[in-house]
């Protein structure tokens, strides 16, 4: 590893049960409610799984919309969806196997595009990180 560019702090604090409280490291940042699904937990809000989906589509779609602007040829509109699938790995335990994200941007400049497609993914600190660990398959579907 290299030195730290950035670092920041989270805290995690327990509510009840499986059922916890993300304070971001900013005032303006709301706290984020997670659980886990039943029988462990409640299911009121989001797990793990479902927020490391959203990071990695996210970042994406932010990756792509940023070359896209800095080509000069914003798109219209942007949005993405993401597929996670849970496999067991081979002592039985529960583990992402794969992230597939589909993103489609409204309005691109074809040639823009093109050039994108090839660059984009690379500057997205959160797919390029996780997939180390796990499979991350990304696909453009412009509307």
């Amino acid at each position: 590893m290299t030195t730290p560019v950035h670092e920041f702090n989270i805290a995690i604090e327990q509510v009840d049960g499986y059922e916890f409280r993300v304070k971001l490291d900013k005032p303006q940042y709301a706290d984020i409610a997670v659980d886990e699904p039943a029988p462990l937990g409640k299911d009121n809000a989001p797990n793990a799984a479902r927020l490391l989906a959203a990071a990695v589509a996210n970042c994406l779609t932010a990756s792509l919309y940023f070359c896209l602007s800095r080509s000069g040829s914003p798109p219209q509109g942007i949005r993405s969806e993401a597929k996670v699938s849970i496999v067991r790995n081979d002592q039985k335990r529960l583990r992402i196997g794969k992230v597939e994200v589909v993103i489609h941007p409204v309005g691109a400049d074809p040639a823009a595009l093109e050039k994108c497609k090839t660059t984009f993914e690379d500057f997205c600190i959160v797919t390029q990180s996780v997939r180390d660990g796990l499979a991350v398959d990304v696909r453009v579907e412009p509307e």
